[in-house]
């Protein structure tokens, strides 16, 4: 089975709230950016990913709970993060039954977490290999 297929079928199992829930924060995500693919990491854990780590969900009894991997060096206008907000490097958004998802904020949210993992990736890569590595992630 496949990470897609993973994800599918973890939310699928999910029976209340928290399915319906992550299912459109998946949505969300993988509407932002054509080029997002999505992992199955950590036993058990839904990872989208450009070039990099984008964000890791996990349901909880009481909330779904979306944490983005550089969430402290991104722009948060909507004021979206909600917890986790004195970690170093993480930062995540927790999602509690009632909550309405604000689509185009996360998206915007998940754009500026791309870019921010395309700029560090440029940062790391020698100057003659960078398109080189830019093609190997698309493979």
């Amino acid at each position: 089975m496949n990470p897609s297929e993973r994800i599918d079928q973890l939310i699928a199992e999910i029976t209340d709230w928290r399915g319906k829930t992550f299912a459109s924060i998946r949505k969300s995500i993988l509407e932002a950016d054509p080029e997002i693919f999505e992992e199955w990491k950590w036993m058990g854990s839904p990872v989208w990913s450009r070039d990099g780590m984008i964000a890791v969900a996990n349901a909880h009894k009481g909330k779904v709970k979306l944490t983005f991997a550089y969430g402290a060096s991104l722009p948060d206008p909507d004021n979206l993060f909600n917890a986790g907000l004195e970690g170093n490097a993480r930062r995540a958004i927790d999602f509690f039954e009632g909550d309405k998802i604000d689509a185009r904020a996360l998206k915007n949210l998940v754009r500026a977490a791309v870019e921010y993992n395309q700029i560090k990736l440029k940062k790391k890569a020698p100057a003659g290999t960078r398109a080189k590595v830019h093609e190997s992630k698309k493979t």
